[in-house]
């Protein structure tokens, strides 16, 4: 991982598969990685907001993650919970440039692995 003014390098968009998540570990906890169908990305802390279920091992489908533990809809751009649900999980800046994404890191200090 390689950090250039406010943003972290976490690697290629190749590593993530579509429709599929990775978890980036950081000082305040884990952030789940997605990639959408048609290669958007999008960076929530790894958490429902109901019962902090993993979400980065849930399905993704369109712009939505579904809670592997009680099936809640999750926004992936705001975090918000869907439908009768609530709830909020934090939603952090994330891009892409040239085949690789990076996500904003100010307060974010990654874990050494």
């Amino acid at each position: 991982m390689k950090m250039d003014d406010d943003w972290l390098d976490i690697g290629l968009l190749e590593d993530i598969p579509r429709r599929g998540a990775r978890v980036v570990k950081t000082a305040r906890g884990d952030i789940a990685i997605f990639r959408t169908v048609d290669d958007q990305v999008f960076a929530l802390d790894d958490k429902c907001p109901h019962k902090g279920g993993p979400l980065s091992q849930g399905i993704v489908q369109g712009e939505f993650v579904t809670c592997p533990l009680h099936n809640w809809m999750i926004s992936l751009k705001t975090g918000e919970a869907q439908g009768a649900d609530q709830g909020c999980t934090r939603s952090i800046a994330i891009r892409q440039q040239d085949g690789r994404i990076l996500l904003s890191w100010p307060g974010l200090a990654v874990r050494a692995a």
